[in-house]
């Protein structure tokens, strides 16, 4: 559980990446080494991180809703593509046959 003290300065230094804000590099560790530590404070600066990726998210948006269940997002660039453009992009990305099924397996 994050202390009162430690949840606030979080909380504002989360604002201010999820706005676009300056961050000192000192302050970019301490959230770094709590979000490892802490489970809440991982979620906290995932979304905080989500948000900055995507200025126009709001809360009633599908991707708003995924933010607050901390899901997706962040990490995109690991799987070699971005966002879809359309459901059908979806479709044939999770149609796609040239790794065989390996690639579904989760690790």
């Amino acid at each position: 559980m994050l202390s009162h003290n430690y949840r606030i300065k979080l909380e504002e230094i989360c604002s201010r990446i999820a706005n676009g804000e300056t961050v000192e590099l000192n302050e970019i560790i301490w959230c770094e080494k709590l979000a490892k530590a802490n489970r809440t404070a991982g979620t906290i600066l995932r979304q905080a991180r989500r948000k900055a990726e995507n200025p126009n998210m709001t809360e009633d948006s599908l991707d708003g809703f995924l933010n607050a269940l901390d899901i997706g997002g962040l990490g995109h660039e690991r799987f070699g593509r971005g966002r879809f453009e359309s459901v059908d992009e979806i479709v044939d990305w999770f149609r796609r046959d040239e790794e065989g099924d390996e690639w579904r397996r989760r690790d």
